[in-house]
């Protein structure tokens, strides 16, 4: 038996049907709410970004590693079977 997990909104009629569309936010009030919104963020300090930083370089030159290193060993082995000059 399936659980129903639509909850009621999902059962009512769209109430655009017989509405007027609503009006387009002018570039001054999203400007506005854009920097209401970038006052809530919580930035990180200097400290943090160096550390966040790094750990993200060290993480994409493993990979670099990694990718390379099995990039390596499939040219040798498609070499080594359709025989490489």
């Amino acid at each position: 038996m399936a659980i129903d997990t639509r909850g009621e909104a999902a059962d009512r009629p769209s109430k655009s049907s017989g509405q007027t569309a609503k009006k387009r936010t002018s570039p001054a009030l999203f400007y506005r709410q854009v920097v209401a919104e970038l006052r809530k963020v919580i930035w990180p300090t200097r400290k943090d970004l160096i550390s966040y930083t790094t750990v993200v370089l060290v993480f994409v030159l493993i990979m670099v590693g990694l990718v390379a290193g099995i990039d390596a060993l499939l040219t040798k082995g498609v070499l080594a079977i359709f025989g490489g000059a």
